[in-house]
Order: structure tokens, then sequence, then C-alpha cells
């Protein structure tokens, strides 16, 4: 019996490790003109959601160029990571609302 368990538990182990994980999808709300969280945590392959509950557009424009995402009044925008690091972003029309976005491998 107990070699029987090993080869269960290692058959399990296997396929454990042979289904990947499932990108997440990290939600930041723009709201009384702040970010929040200011500063997001994510891995490559996740989706950001901006969510707009202000009555007036923001944008989510990275100082580094990677991307411009705009967000209309009580609307929503996605954006699915690509590639990793740190990425310091702003709104637009609103430059004095900023936050960090780090993305891991």
């Amino acid at each position: 019996m107990p070699g029987r368990l090993s080869a269960i538990v290692s058959a399990v182990l296997l396929v454990a490790l042979a289904v990947p994980a499932h990108a997440a999808t990290i939600e930041i709300t723009m709201e009384n003109l702040e970010v929040s969280p200011k500063d997001a945590s994510a891995k490559v392959g996740d989706t950001i959601e901006w969510i707009n509950k202000d009555v007036f557009a923001h944008t989510a424009t990275a100082g580094n160029g990677d991307f411009d995402v705009n967000l209309p009044a009580k609307k929503s925008g996605t954006l699915v990571l690509k590639k990793a690091g740190t990425i310091d972003y702003y709104c637009r029309y609103h430059p004095n609302m900023k936050a960090t976005l780090k993305i891991e491998p």
C-alpha cells in the first residue's frame, strides 16, 4: 500500500505542476480624483481593470509609453500585462492622479 500511495501522490503533484496557473484580474478604482490602490502588484498575463467611478473621464497612461487606457466617465477599461517591470502611470487629464504598477514575470 505505501508504494501505491506514493505513486498517487507523485501523479497528483505532476498534474499540479503541468497545469498553468490562472491569470488574475486586478481591479484599480479611480474615484474622487484618487487612484486606489496607488501601488498594485501583478504578474505577466494578469489583467488590470481600471474602474472609473467619477463623472468625468480619466486615463491610465504609463510614464514609459507602454500603455494609455482611456476611461470614460462611469466606465472601465482593461489591459493584459505583457512584460515585467515597474511602471509609474497617471491620468493625462488630472496629472496629480498617480500610481505604480509592479509586474512580476
